[in-house]
């Protein structure tokens, strides 16, 4: 799978052409190619069963939100979910009743969230764009939120200022991303985390694939020096598990169920944008 991207993703694509370094544009395109393959091969088939969920679920192993309570009364807000891949989530909040846009990277994975807005509905706006440059205006969205999408595969400080830049004064960001210990615990060659730490943490901040994809895993002190950098103050972070009854993944190979019941497989980060985030306090973990 991540072979094909790395074939089909190692020129940078023109529209990056002078807006970021050759480097960054050619890693883009290259996560870019991933995620079209990935949509091939599991999303697509997959977004179907995500799309009737009844209830907003978090991460690997669809954790309820009634538990987590991190979005609450979504009604009549403006909701942004970026890196969105087949939108199921922007579908859900748009069921409770905000008025949901999702902006995804891959034309595969949003085809198919059209495809699905056909077949189940609802429809809203879905846009083509990287989540460190989304053409739309400043200061629009009540919440924008993120699920495994642009905290592991955008540059952390570009994709947080954009971020900022969306949102009202006030406004909420939300976005899960794989544990810092579990990036530490995945082998170089990829595969699901170990229980031994398998690489120094300066190097889990930007992660390249030997078989293609870069991602992004800084620490939690860097999580918190680049929130407050763009104006964010920090109101929780919750660590995630995986439940009691929980099996594998389908195809996502970070983690096992087994491992994920003892040690945080994901975190879930909780930041409201404040005139004076920078003498506003740090927040709680859970």
């Amino acid at each position: 799978m991540y072979q094909a991207a790395a074939d089909r993703g190692d020129q940078a694509t023109p529209e990056y052409a002078g807006q970021v370094t050759e480097d960054r544009a050619a890693e883009v395109a290259l996560n870019r190619a991933l995620w079209g393959v990935v949509n091939e091969q599991f999303t697509d088939a997959s977004a179907e069963a995500q799309w009737r969920r009844t209830e907003l679920a978090w991460g690997m192993f669809a954790v309820p939100e009634r538990l987590l309570q991190v979005l609450g009364d979504v009604r009549g807000l403006d909701v942004l979910e970026i890196a969105s891949g087949t939108s199921y989530m922007s579908a859900c909040l748009a069921r409770a009743g905000a008025r949901t846009v999702a902006v995804d990277l891959s034309a595969e994975q949003l085809a198919t969230a059209r495809a699905l807005q056909r077949q189940i509905g609802p429809v809203f706006p879905l846009v083509q764009a990287d989540a460190e440059r989304i053409p739309l205006g400043d200061g629009h969205f009540d919440v924008i939120l993120s699920e495994h999408g642009a905290a592991a595969w955008c540059d952390p400080e570009r994709w947080l200022p954009e971020a900022a830049r969306l949102l009202r004064p006030g406004g909420r960001l939300v976005f899960l991303t794989n544990s810092l210990l579990s990036a530490l615990c995945v082998p170089e060659e990829e595969g699901v985390a170990e229980e031994r730490l398998l690489r120094p943490q300066r190097d889990a901040y930007k992660v390249h694939w030997p078989g293609g994809g870069v991602e992004f895993h800084p620490s939690h002190g860097d999580w918190i020096r680049l929130l407050r950098q763009s104006g964010f103050v920090v109101e929780a972070l919750h660590e995630v598990y995986a439940p009691a009854d929980a099996a594998d993944h389908p195809f996502y190979e970070i983690v096992s169920a087994e491992w994920a019941s003892q040690w945080p497989a994901e975190e879930l980060w909780v930041a409201t944008q404040l005139p004076d985030a920078g003498s506003a306090p740090l927040g709680r973990i859970r």
